[in-house]
């Protein structure tokens, strides 16, 4: 059976989510075998997908949902929503 969870989170760091921070949250989405996907005012992106993570242009003060669906979907939300909540481990 397969889960399907969400949970909203406000991007806290200063430069949003600019290309080192859709790095980090795409390469850490490919490790679960989940479907994650971020909403952003009414678009959608695959959270594997660096280019369409930033396409969402997510500055900081923005509140995304974050949708995982799949085996690992809730370890897959708490560890996407632990790297934005420690604004993706950069010092400010």
């Amino acid at each position: 059976m397969t889960n399907q969870v969400s949970q909203q989170v406000t991007i806290c760091n200063k430069l949003g989510l600019h290309a080192r921070a859709a790095t980090k949250l795409a390469q850490l989405s490919q490790r679960f075998s989940s479907v994650i996907t971020l909403e952003l005012d009414g678009k959608q992106a695959d959270a594997s997908s660096i280019m369409a993570l930033m396409l969402l242009a997510g500055g900081k003060g923005k509140t995304v949902n974050i949708t995982a669906h799949g085996e690992d979907a809730e370890q897959a939300l708490t560890e996407i929503c632990q790297l934005i909540s420690d604004k993706f481990d950069e010092s400010e």
